[in-house]
């Protein structure tokens, strides 16, 4: 992995972009014995439906982790001081998911240069799943 240089990021630039899909019933299904969510709005139609859904929803959690994958893939995790997202919207099984960063600002404590991105998760559709930020250090 080719490391981003903080002396050669501005304020608005963007990070390679991340899309995953279309998540499948079978990635929801290893996702919940991955992380112990059993409820079954990510796993039966019929309970979502009860539950006032129009189908089975895609944990928000998976996409949580997918924006965590686009920031692993830009740079080594222990680089990663925070991580953080608000879950807006639905994603359903058969969606694509594309994950974005912007630099949101540069910053220069004493012995790091940290930058902080906006983050998004958005389905094919354009409705905007998650917003989230995360704080990077980076080393020239």
């Amino acid at each position: 992995m080719e490391q981003p240089e903080y002396s050669n990021l501005s304020i608005g630039d963007s990070i390679p972009s991340l899309t995953v899909g279309p998540i499948d019933r079978a990635q929801l299904a290893l996702f919940a014995g991955a992380s112990g969510d059993h409820n079954p709005i990510h796993l039966d139609d019929a309970a979502a439906r009860e539950g006032g859904l129009p189908g089975t929803i895609v944990h928000g959690m998976l996409n949580m982790a997918f924006l965590g994958r686009l920031l692993t893939q830009w740079v080594p995790q222990q680089q990663i001081q925070r991580f953080s997202s608000r879950f807006v919207g639905m994603a359903f099984p058969g969606d694509e998911v594309t994950c974005s960063a912007t630099v949101k600002s540069l910053e220069m404590p004493p012995g790091e240069n940290r930058v902080v991105l906006d983050l998004s998760a958005q389905a094919q559709s354009g409705e905007v799943l998650l917003k989230g930020s995360a704080t990077i250090v980076l080393f020239d």
